[in-house]
């Protein structure tokens, strides 16, 4: 496999991966990268570079910013969230990987579009457990990692795709095993609005 389909590789999975914590600031994060030439967008991805974009891109990363630190609400943003992260994972993975080959574009889309459902579904899991905590501080925490995690693995998928693709496995494995949990934890919000309590 040669370097640069291994980059590709690496781009789509870290955006499809990325796209479940915050689809905005993948946007931003690709976008930025390929307007000032850190990495080479494929053709199908060179839209996210346009200052229409990035500008919209960039109000919604602010809105959902503030959304996502205050404790419910993020709750419920993470619900409406799911019709953005795992679309956008798999749309961004198909993008990616759109120069390599049709048939490697779609397997990406697919991967990108379950990367992206695994971490919203942990995402959404851990913000219904930190909700239990009656101090905002642990969301703000919780919010700013998560914003980080975004640019920072981005920014390893694009620099050094091998390094973050064996983070992405452990991540991966470690998801598996926790799956069921965070299924569990992700529903907690919708129990409480539907005055449902989880059985024990």
């Amino acid at each position: 496999m040669s370097a640069e389909t291994l980059a590709a590789i690496a781009v789509a999975l870290g955006a499809g991966w990325a796209s479940g914590l915050n689809a905005y600031a993948a946007v931003l994060v690709l976008g930025a990268a390929g307007r000032f030439g850190l990495v080479s967008l494929p053709h199908d991805l060179q839209v996210l570079a346009s200052p229409w974009v990035l500008g919209v891109a960039a109000l919604l990363f602010a809105l959902n910013f503030f959304a996502d630190k205050i404790p419910y609400v993020d709750s419920i943003n993470d619900m409406l969230q799911t019709f953005v992260r795992i679309p956008a994972g798999f749309l961004l993975a198909y993008g990616a990987a759109g120069g390599l080959s049709p048939e490697v574009a779609a397997v990406a889309g697919l991967l990108g579009g379950t990367l992206a459902a695994g971490t919203h579904i942990a995402k959404t899991g851990s913000r219904a457990l930190i909700n239990t905590s009656p101090e905002p501080f642990s969301n703000i925490a919780a919010s700013l990692t998560e914003d980080a995690a975004v640019i920072g693995g981005l920014a390893l998928a694009i620099a050094h795709p091998i390094t973050f693709l064996c983070l992405l496995a452990a991540f991966v494995a470690l998801l598996v095993w926790l799956l069921p949990k965070l299924i569990r934890l992700a529903l907690v919000p919708i129990r409480r609005m539907t005055g449902r309590q989880p059985k024990s």
